[in-house]
């Protein structure tokens, strides 16, 4: 199976599956002298694992990544970096009566069209488990972008047709709520909506947003390897992910050109010159496929979680029109646990830009080679 490989100077390349002894990650094309330890990814993968509302799946797994090659005395090597994550609570007995059907939201069918196999236990690489290796891999581009300065933070705008207030914003109410909204009163409104749903078996989408803030001008090249064009790529790779804006996204395509453009205005630099800066910043930090030094602000939009008990028609795989209801242990929305892949994501994509920018001007390679 091609295609479990992002990036061109970063890599990681996932695998494992969901029910699987484990899943894991290799990073590739990591710096050499970055400290690196298993608490500075382990924070990322506590964020996502199960079990930690009435939201999430109950599958009870601990998340505990392991190193196993690539830093040594507490630093990267500039080799591969091996991680690995085991799989403990598999209930592989509970997915047995999917062998025979295709499930209606997910890549059954056509993993069956494709390969003429699936592993049916939990979604096999189609799982949403697959995202540890990413959120770990992640972690290390967070720790190349911090030492640049950069920071990026993500969170769910809405839940259903509950939406944060701008006006409420507090970064720090995340990570105190199930919803994972950084807005107190927004999360209360989106918690009653998912306990109905939890008491009608169905599920719900939503939407997340992720703020890049200290990426410096010029990142990504104006053709195929857009800034934008990457970061869709990246995002839209997660299971789920339907959709992909920047900026402004499709409203801009309401908007006139005066009101759509980002003026720009000359502004003083802690160093004391003046460089221009944009007054509004609709375009969402890119302009012409490179970032242009304001936040780059994204939405990813999730679709429902589509194993729900709720009787759902499909087809088994002899051809019979039948009626299920999906057993086992599934999230009625991803979108909380969701939040910080989409950061994570976000951040290996921008940390593989920046490395390859590295050889866009001459007279950067010679001032690094002292020439």
């Amino acid at each position: 199976m091609a295609g479990s490989t992002y990036g061109k100077i970063l890599t990681m390349t996932t695998w494992g599956e969901s029910h699987g002894a484990a899943v894991g990650v290799v990073v590739d094309g990591c710096p050499a002298g970055i400290e690196l330890s298993a608490a500075d990814i382990q924070k990322y993968l506590d964020r996502r694992k199960p079990g930690q509302s009435r939201f999430a799946t109950k599958r009870a797994e601990s998340d505990t990544v392991e190193i196993l090659s690539g830093v040594f005395e507490g630093k990267t090597e500039g080799s591969p970096i091996s991680l690995l994550i085991r799989n403990r609570d598999q209930h592989s007995g509970d997915y047995s009566e999917i062998a025979s059907y295709y499930r209606p939201g997910h890549a059954d069918y056509t993993f069956d069209e494709k390969y003429g196999f699936r592993d049916y236990r939990g979604g096999g690489r189609s799982s949403g488990r697959e995202t540890i290796g990413r959120v770990a891999a992640g972690a290390i581009a967070a720790k190349i972008l911090q030492e640049l300065g950069v920071d990026v933070f993500a969170y769910a705008r809405s839940i259903g047709p509950v939406e944060i207030d701008d006006r409420k914003f507090d970064l720090s109410e995340r990570d105190r709520n199930g919803a994972c909204m950084p807005d107190a009163e927004a999360a209360k409104q989106a918690e009653c909506y998912l306990d109905d749903l939890l008491s009608q078996t169905d599920s719900s989408g939503g939407v997340v947003e992720c703020v890049m803030r200290g990426l410096p001008t010029g990142i990504g090249d104006p053709v195929f390897e857009k800034f934008s064009a990457n970061l869709a790529k990246a995002v839209c790779s997660i299971g789920a992910v339907k959709g992909f804006e920047i900026g402004d996204g499709f409203a801009a395509a309401k908007m006139r050109g005066s009101e759509n453009n980002d003026a720009f205005r000359m502004a003083e630099m802690p160093d004391g010159g003046k460089r221009p800066v944009k007054a509004t910043n609709h375009a969402g930090g890119t302009l012409g496929g490179m970032t242009d030094g304001s936040d780059v602000i994204f939405r990813a939009a999730f679709k429902a979680t589509p194993s729900i008990a709720k009787p759902q028609k499909t087809v088994s795989k002899n051809g019979e029109e039948i009626e299920i209801s999906i057993r086992g242990r599934h999230d009625p929305v991803i979108v909380p646990r969701a939040v910080v892949v989409v950061e994570m994501m976000a951040a290996f994509a921008a940390a593989d830009m920046l490395l390859a920018g590295m050889t866009a001007r001459m007279d950067r390679i010679r001032d690094f080679y002292g020439k």
